[in-house]
């Protein structure tokens, strides 16, 4: 049983800050540690990392490389039957409105859905409807005579 008695500090004690400008026989009296002029002397001294004192800095003189695919890329939503069994009940179809509507999907997010075959999909009366099949999932799908419907890839 845990009582205030046996429990231990997991954490590692507290550092004392060690405090500046208290004179020259406290190792950091004078200038603080901080050596003699310049930005880093003075207060309000914060690195700029990247900056290398008015000369072009590396990351500038580098040649850019690749090109970013991310502005043309549609992402998919990915559905497993594990889902399907979970939210819907017989008679129902399975489209990104009612996956909206449950919650699986987000309002904005995926433009296109994908039906993976994780999980066992039960013996309910469903219509499936998305943009992409696995080649499992069709087998499934097929093997359990459940009808299913390939939408076709929306374009923006």
């Amino acid at each position: 049983m845990i009582t205030l008695e046996n429990l231990n500090n997991t954490h590692r004690p507290v550092k004392k800050s060690r405090r500046v400008g208290r004179g020259m026989g406290s190792k950091r009296g004078k200038t603080c540690g901080r050596g003699n002029k310049g930005d880093k002397a003075r207060c309000g001294y914060r690195q700029n990392y990247g900056r290398e004192g008015g000369r072009t800095p590396l990351y500038r003189k580098l040649p850019a490389r690749g090109f970013p695919n991310t502005r043309f890329q549609s992402e998919v939503a990915i559905i497993d039957f594990d889902l399907i069994n979970a939210y819907y009940k017989d008679g129902e179809v399975v489209n990104a409105v009612t996956l909206r509507e449950k919650g699986l999907i987000g309002r904005r997010a995926a433009k296109q859905i994908k039906m993976l075959s994780s999980g066992e999909i039960s013996k309910k009366k469903l219509s499936i409807e998305a943009h992409h099949f696995s080649k499992a999932a069709v087998e499934k799908l097929e093997k359990q005579s459940i009808p299913y419907k390939k939408l076709s890839p929306v374009i923006e």
